[in-house]
């Protein structure tokens, strides 16, 4: 069995390759592949390390994982039809919601962090400025998409002292990350293209990602 520091060398092999196939015209076929086995991993990785925690938060965060690897594996046919984006979409939501629930359960309440909060939406109301012109028919979609990720990202932020350090900093770290990687996301679709977006894309969030599920794993029982 793949202990921490082994899990992290596999994951991190994994996350290259796909960054490697999203590249390469020629190995992007592989991506079917590659990019699932990036959510795989950390779901069978968590699967064997949460026996600590709570039944309501293995439960909550398995939900987060595998509508995570939904919205992956939705996502790599945007251009077969633009259903695909939106339940792309959908599943990331979903994702984040639970993840919203997940930090919440050790979280402080969200008027304790309103300086954060006022630096969020400063955060989107430029990027929203950005977007607002390509969004069309995914206006509001997208609007609820922002309210949600940044919540997710506040209620993160609101662990500070409810959890210890390193749980905290992780699932921080990861939290912002996540919001790196969809806003890099929105900006490449709804704005303008941006040169190696799905390198960008995919680091930030694979990284997001297995920052989340172990800062959870150092997080003591309820």
């Amino acid at each position: 069995m793949f202990n921490e520091k082994n899990f992290i060398v596999l994951f991190i092999t994994l996350l290259a390759l796909e960054l490697l196939c999203s590249s390469i015209p020629e190995l992007n076929s592989f991506r079917y592949v590659t990019k699932p086995l990036i959510l795989l991993s950390l779901i069978i990785f968590f699967k064997n390390n949460y026996s600590h925690l709570s039944k309501r938060i293995q439960n909550l965060m398995l939900l987060a994982l595998v509508f995570s690897l939904l919205g992956d594996i939705f996502l790599l046919f945007p251009d077969i039809s633009p259903h695909f984006f939106t339940l792309g979409l959908v599943s990331f939501l979903i994702a984040h919601i639970m993840y919203v629930l997940v930090f919440s359960k050790k979280a402080k309440p969200f008027f304790k962090a309103w300086f954060f909060i006022i630096v969020l939406l400063g955060y989107a109301a430029f990027l929203f400025t950005k977007l607002e012109n390509g969004l069309g028919n995914m206006l509001i979609p997208v609007i609820i998409y922002m309210v949600v990720i940044l919540s997710m990202a506040a209620s993160a932020f609101l662990r500070y002292n409810k959890v210890v350090k390193t749980s905290f900093t992780l699932v921080f770290i990861g939290a912002l990350l996540f919001l790196t990687s969809d806003s890099i996301l929105a900006l490449n679709k709804f704005y303008k293209p941006i040169t190696f977006a799905n390198v960008s894309i995919m680091l930030t969030y694979g990284l997001a990602q297995l920052l989340i599920v172990l800062g959870i794993l150092k997080q003591k029982n309820d």
